[in-house]
């Protein structure tokens, strides 16, 4: 195995290894399981860890939730490469794009908490937004909205997670 790697941007060739990485963690319910429609949908969002040979071996992706605020989602890495920096890298790769786009806080609904709070994330509790911001976030349609502002209708999928939040 090399220990060669880089980060780059995801294309849509790339949906099919997306989907082999994630898959694993689905099934261990660490990961809430995407559609390949969504993740087409949203390739833009994605940064992926490949290896010289092309090896899909990272993934994670930047959703922007409101004006300062973005979401990391879908962090995995292939078990093969776990604790040599490919979740590093793609966190400081998805921390810079949010920084590019003007965002000043990182969400993250996580069990790997130790991993988060080594960048920088913090437990942020029952913390969510001002009461305007609230009003226009509760009414969006998107899960990781409802995740951030803690609402009930996510409890069922987020049992056990942490909400941590950094500021950039």
């Amino acid at each position: 195995m090399t220990t060669e790697y880089r980060v780059r941007r995801a294309r849509t060739s790339d949906v099919p290894g997306i989907l082999d990485l994630v898959e694993p963690l689905v099934q261990r319910r660490i990961l809430l399981g995407k559609e390949r429609v969504d993740l087409y949908g949203s390739v833009q969002e994605f940064r992926v860890a490949e290896t010289g040979d092309g090896e899909l071996i990272g993934c994670g992706a930047l959703h922007v939730m409101w004006e300062d605020l973005g979401e990391v989602r879908t962090l995995a890495v292939a078990d093969a490469w776990l604790s040599k920096g490919v979740g590093h890298a793609l966190l400081d790769a998805l921390s810079d794009d949010a920084r590019e786009l003007g965002l000043t806080r990182l969400f993250c609904l996580t069990f790997e908490v130790g991993f988060f709070g080594r960048h920088g994330f913090e437990d942020m509790g029952s913390d969510t937004v001002d009461p305007e911001v609230y009003a226009e976030l509760v009414r969006s349609h998107d899960e990781g909205v409802a995740e951030f502002l803690d609402l009930a209708r996510v409890k069922q999928n987020t049992l056990g997670n942490t909400r941590m939040l950094k500021l950039l």
